[in-house]
């Protein structure tokens, strides 16, 4: 796959995500993951990891969500507040206060599903 393909791919995923296609997006990222170098394959895991969480949530399994959630978030920590143009302290945060709601019992319900801007892209 080339760059430009790839950044196609990575482009189709986001716009997955933000319209809460949240298995597609998953997909289609993992087929970048596939092949992708440190650090930028450990950055594809935390957001496969927090679609695919979303995807739980969305099919009524919030235990699912919350693990995937916090392994997604742990992932995504080690990198800086915009990682590949995306605004990612904005998703930490949303996925910080979901994995608080779910461990609280609390559905914040499918209308605070966060999206990923891009304030900066690359």
């Amino acid at each position: 796959m080339t760059p430009g393909q790839e950044e196609e791919k990575f482009q189709k995923g986001l716009e997955q995500f933000n319209h809460s296609h949240f298995f597609e997006a998953h997909e289609t990222w993992e087929e970048i993951w596939l092949s992708a170098a440190e650090p930028e394959k450990t950055f594809l895991q935390g957001i496969i990891q927090v679609a695919a969480a979303f995807h739980h949530y969305t099919c009524g399994n919030p235990a699912g969500a919350g693990s995937l959630l916090q392994a997604g978030a742990k992932k995504l920590e080690q990198f800086p507040e915009t990682h590949r143009g995306l605004a990612l302290e904005e998703l930490r945060a949303a996925v910080r206060r979901w994995i608080a709601a779910l461990a609280a019992g609390t559905d914040l319900g499918r209308e605070q599903l966060p999206r990923i801007t891009q304030p900066h892209r690359r």
